[in-house]
């Protein structure tokens, strides 16, 4: 399996959102492999997934111990934040369930990496409800909000995500949600869904081509996941994106060290 170099790690974190899916085996996972040992081998290929069963309900504390124990050092859990918190009480009275959340989180310890907020395609934008979220957000060390009503895509809100150091999420979702290329925080976070049918399509080599430029264009941490897990479409492109990426780094560095020559 590809190993990096720790300084190419700390320039983008390539994973996938999930590892747990029945219908990568043998196409991602070895055939025989038990699926107890899937996140095992995932981590071995990986050194980031983002969590997306903590958006469904939140898991027990000895589950996050184990994923903190079960990982390698380095590894990075990007974590979806309940769906209590956005999606029934929409924002609204959400100081308790965030406390529980935070707490659960803080098990993962230093491997946890961004908390995700995805808005309910039914959530309009509101100045005064976002703001006051945005207080309760402090608590988070490298939050990100990903909005599916086109409401959010304006420059009051943008301007309240910069100030507050809130990422704005990156998510390609095939046309079916907003999207807007915005850089609101000091890292980048990217949720790649499916560019032509949502979580089903593979992206082809000039898409993966074209998101490297960017996101070497961009020069921030950057956390990207691939969410398109039909026929294991994602570990697949989230290798040769990783793969592209250190090709254009180890040109770059072979160009810079034969001019200082």
């Amino acid at each position: 399996m590809e190993c990096e170099a720790s300084a190419k790690r700390e320039r983008f974190r390539i994973g996938t959102s999930g590892w747990n899916y029945k219908h990568w085996q043998t196409k991602f996972y070895p055939a025989g492999l038990p699926q107890r040992k899937w996140l095992e081998y995932y981590a071995q290929e990986f050194d980031t997934v983002e969590l997306n069963a903590t958006f469904y309900r939140l898991p027990q504390e000895n589950t996050f111990e184990g994923w903190r124990h079960r990982t390698p050092e380095g590894f990075l859990w990007a974590v979806k934040a309940p769906r209590t918190i956005t999606h029934h009480r929409r924002l609204k009275e959400v100081e308790e369930d965030m406390e529980k959340f935070l707490a659960r989180c803080a098990l993962l310890g230093p491997k946890l990496g961004p908390v995700l907020f995805q808005l309910p395609p039914s959530l309009h934008y509101d100045a005064q409800l976002f703001r006051d979220f945005a207080v309760i957000l402090n608590q988070v060390l490298e939050p990100v909000i990903e909005v599916r009503h086109p409401s959010w895509l304006n420059e009051g809100f943008f301007r309240e995500l910069q100030a507050r150091g809130i990422a704005f999420c990156l998510s390609d979702t095939a046309g079916r949600y907003p999207y807007a290329e915005v850089l609101t925080a000091s890292f980048v976070y990217i949720r790649l869904h499916g560019s032509r049918k949502l979580y089903a399509s593979s992206y082809s080599e000039e898409e993966l081509q074209r998101w490297a430029e960017k996101i070497l264009t961009w020069q921030k941490p950057a956390y990207v996941y691939f969410d398109n897990d039909f026929e294991a479409h994602a570990p697949a492109n989230a290798r040769r994106l990783r793969q592209i990426l250190n090709e254009r780094l180890s040109r770059a560095s072979e160009t810079a060290r034969r001019d200082r020559h």
